[in-house]
């Protein structure tokens, strides 16, 4: 019988993995989750196919992984199962049953990411400083504002990204769908949306920013750095424990009508 694909979306605090994709002598994600995966199916290599690969110490609220197990596995009882084999920091929150052609990667039409920034003195505290990048300095919100206002539409991120990770090929292109500062309790989060996203782009976006917000970049500096062919000139990326990958966005069509 044909393998049955399920979306597994998955929950993972980044803090203690070496990224998403599997290495072989180092903990990640993918590697956890197809070791489980191993387990439930007999010791056969079940392969966990993420919709991105988050970088070692980021976080995810919402990635969408798709695995293909033996029919006899439905998707709630899946879920079940692997919450209960899973590492602490690791949790599927949801599982649905998907069509033959879903891919979780391929088949995505949107990726939602969030950063959170604390500016409140309690952004230092140990139960917060693992999910947020604390600033100290005072910030221009509405600089933050503007460079934001600069990011919807589609256009060429060679300057937000790390040289030489993409194929050759590749240009560079995403649509961004919505980008803006939001407040929250304690400081801000940055919320992003696009049909896709490049190596360290989020950061490179954040870190640049915030250079702005701060006075060390004029006004204009995200705007002015989409015109340009390279990252030279683009501020070091934000920490990358203040990222987290909220959400993966699939068309309605590619979900089985049964569990």
């Amino acid at each position: 019988m044909d393998p049955r694909p399920i979306l597994l979306v998955t929950q993972y605090d980044g803090g203690r993995f070496a990224g998403w994709q599997r290495q072989p002598d180092a903990r990640t994600v993918q590697g956890e989750m197809e070791r489980v995966l191993g387990r439930l199916c007999g010791g056969t290599h079940i392969p966990a196919v993420g919709a991105g690969r988050t970088d070692a110490g980021v976080h995810a609220h919402g990635q969408g992984v798709g695995v293909r197990v033996p029919a006899s596995w439905t998707a709630p009882r899946l879920r079940r199962a692997m919450n209960a084999l899973l590492p602490e920091d690791i949790w599927v929150a949801d599982a649905h049953r998907m069509v033959p052609e879903f891919h979780p990667r391929h088949s995505a039409t949107a990726r939602r990411y969030g950063y959170l920034i604390g500016t409140d003195e309690a952004a230092s505290s140990p139960f917060r400083r693992r999910y947020e990048w604390a600033v100290t300095r005072p910030l221009d919100v509405a600089a933050l504002q503007h460079e934001a206002e600069a990011l919807p539409g589609e256009h060429t991120f060679r300057a937000f990204a790390v040289a030489h990770t993409a194929p050759i090929d590749d240009h560079h292109r995403c649509i961004i769908h919505q980008a803006a500062w939001v407040p929250r309790e304690g400081g801000w989060v940055f919320e992003v949306s696009a049909n896709r996203f490049l190596h360290h782009m989020v950061r490179f976006l954040v870190g640049t920013m915030i250079d702005v917000a701060l006075g060390r970049r004029p006004r204009g500096t995200i705007a002015r750095l989409l015109l340009t062919p390279d990252n030279a000139d683009t501020s070091p990326p934000a920490p990358a424990h203040g990222l987290s990958l909220r959400e993966v966005t699939y068309p309605n069509a590619l979900y089985a009508t049964e569990p």
